[in-house]
């Protein structure tokens, strides 16, 4: 599927709307996904962070604990 944000509307939409739908998508999204849902570029981004994540122990943070600098993590 290929569709542009003129489609739905979405370019009408104010920034606080848009962070709202992405948010609604996303709690959408099933918590197990199939390996061929995942497109491949996304498996490939992931080994990128991995590898990079595995060679540099330590440098990066929990997602929550980034989050929590922002008031968004719980």
């Amino acid at each position: 599927m290929v569709a542009k944000l003129e489609t739905f509307g979405i370019d009408q939409l104010s920034v606080s709307d848009r962070l709202e739908l992405i948010e609604l998508i996303w709690e959408s999204l099933p918590d197990q996904v199939a390996a061929e849902d995942v497109p491949e570029w996304h498996s490939a981004e992931l080994a990128k962070r991995l590898a990079i994540a595995e060679t540099t122990p330590g440098e990066g943070r929990p997602w929550r604990e980034a989050l929590s600098k922002y008031g968004e993590a719980s």
